[in-house]
């Protein structure tokens, strides 16, 4: 449910374009919180209570692009990019790091309020992905992100890792990993557990992932760390 005046985080250098969003926002009767640095706008949104952040890529000490990859490390609050950039390829980076929505300079700030409006809409009408360490679990789509980045898993390595996060630290035989999703009719030997096992370890060092957070205990099962 949202409250009653939901809080919008405004990342944005430029005093003019800063002054004219936050009057827009809170003319709406949005409250509207301003940052003006990237390391800024990451703390705040460590301490909660942040709905929707709008963020300009070209802040003065981190990129936007590379805020929104530590912010989908720890947290899912929808983000809007405010930008200068108009490249198709500056707006597909942006929306495979996490981004939800990309507004390009100049603008409407009754747009802008308008997108920003949607996204509460929809954040209130969707459940929030389930927050484990490193991952975000959106059991709705089926979908996973590792450090903010979408991990492509298939129908079964998606129900291999949700069986392990749903319980990390324990050691899940290949047993109660097949009955976690699993098709009676798909093939059950040990070894298709162990096939999945392999690619998603694959993916997660292709999202960035230093250490195998999966664990192998030969004879027993798998278990993954957090």
């Amino acid at each position: 449910m949202l409250r009653a005046m939901p809080t919008i985080l405004l990342a944005e250098d430029e005093s003019a374009i800063a002054d004219t969003v936050l009057y827009a926002l809170r003319s709406e009767g949005l409250q509207a919180e301003h940052v003006a640095l990237g390391r800024d706008a990451l703390a705040r949104i460590g301490r909660g209570g942040v709905d929707v952040l709008v963020l300009d890529v070209g802040l003065p000490d981190i990129t936007g692009f590379d805020v929104c990859r530590q912010l989908r490390g720890f947290s899912q609050v929808p983000v809007i990019f405010l930008t200068a950039r108009s490249d198709e390829v500056d707006r597909v980076l942006g929306l495979e790091l996490g981004a939800d929505d990309y507004v390009a300079k100049p603008f409407s700030p009754r747009e802008l309020v308008a997108r920003v409006r949607a996204r509460l809409r929809r954040a209130a009408a969707t459940p929030a992905p389930a927050q484990h360490g490193p991952f975000a679990v959106d059991r709705q789509s089926h979908r996973i992100r590792y450090a903010g980045q979408l991990l492509d898993l298939t129908r079964y390595e998606f129900a291999v890792l949700d069986a392990l996060l749903a319980r990390p630290g324990a050691i899940l035989s290949r047993a109660q990993l097949m009955d976690h999703g699993w098709d009676p009719a798909a093939d059950s030997a040990d070894r298709t557990i162990d096939t999945h096992i392999k690619t998603l370890r694959a993916k997660l060092r292709s999202a960035g992932a230093q250490a195998d957070p999966i664990r192998t205990h030969r004879g027993i099962g798998y278990s993954l760390d957090l």
